[in-house]
């Protein structure tokens, strides 16, 4: 029998995605990631200015474990679905799936114009087609696509990716909708799954050092800052624990993570858990 792990993590061509990939692959997991932008070339004109999948495989070319790449633009049900089915084929199984694909925090800026923080009633609708009509919906529609392999196997891990603006006023009160909206659906997940023996959660990042991030570094407290491969340990240290059931349905931190199942950052650097007064 095949006990290899096998995850399929969404929107891996930058930023906490590409470093929950990268992460996993360093543990000789077999890897499908999804994302829209293929070539550095493209990456130079996409709002975020960097991140590609070749860059992903060029980075990920020594490490021991498989990386499979699925060309998705998540805006499309019929694209997830088809990545989910792709994965399962080629492997036989999805282990962990990780919901990480946002593409919220594009064009924060438009034109000269920072709307990012403007109230909910000057807000650009698209930014909700964005965080709620792609991010929030594919994540769903990506767990239901691999939720019945896992439920046949009777076990399996969802992780989806959120974040303190659930909480609290977080700048964005779309930000705020979704990322409430990812926890609700983590829970009632975990509910339903729970019988079936796979575990559903959300999991908080904390400051990341994504490729945004550190173009604009000079505005953050970087001193208790997490890499992108940090998030992939806290979820691979959570696969790795014969008793993360009783984890399903909550919500978790990554550091808190490490606390309890002492690892470290991949600098050797101890990260500080944030709390909502953090954010």
């Amino acid at each position: 029998m095949d006990t290899k792990t096998v995850a399929l993590v969404t929107g891996a061509s930058r930023g906490i995605g590409r470093g929950i990939a990268l992460a996993f692959l360093a543990k000789g997991m077999t890897v499908h990631v999804t994302g829209r932008t293929v070539t550095d070339a493209q990456a130079s004109v996409h709002p975020q200015l960097e991140g590609s999948l070749d860059g992903l495989r060029a980075e990920a070319k020594d490490l021991p474990g498989e990386l499979i790449i699925q060309v998705c633009d998540h805006a499309d049900d019929r694209q997830t679905e088809a990545a989910v089915a792709s994965a399962l084929s080629q492997s036989g199984k999805i282990d962990i799936l990780v919901n990480n694909a946002w593409p919220g925090y594009e064009s924060m800026v438009e034109g000269d114009d920072y709307t990012w923080e403007r109230p909910f009633w000057e807000q650009p609708i698209w930014r909700w087609d964005a965080m709620v009509g792609v991010a929030l919906r594919t994540s769903f529609v990506a767990s239901r696509a691999a939720a019945p392999n896992m439920i046949a196997r009777k076990t399996g891990l969802i992780v989806n990716i959120s974040f303190w603006a659930a909480q609290k006023h977080h700048g964005n009160a779309i930000y705020g909708i979704a990322k409430a909206g990812t926890d609700k659906m983590s829970s009632d997940f975990a509910h339903e799954l729970r019988p079936h023996g796979v575990t559903a959660v959300s999991l908080y990042p904390g400051l990341v050092r994504t490729e945004a991030v550190m173009r604009n570094a000079e505005y953050f407290d970087m001193s208790n800052s997490e890499s992108p491969q940090f998030v992939g340990l806290a979820i691979s240290a959570l696969w790795a624990d014969p008793n993360r059931l009783e984890k399903s349905g909550k919500v978790h931190v990554t550091a808190d993570l490490a606390r309890e199942y002492g690892f470290v950052d991949i600098d050797g650097k101890k990260i500080i858990p944030a709390t909502l007064g953090d954010f």
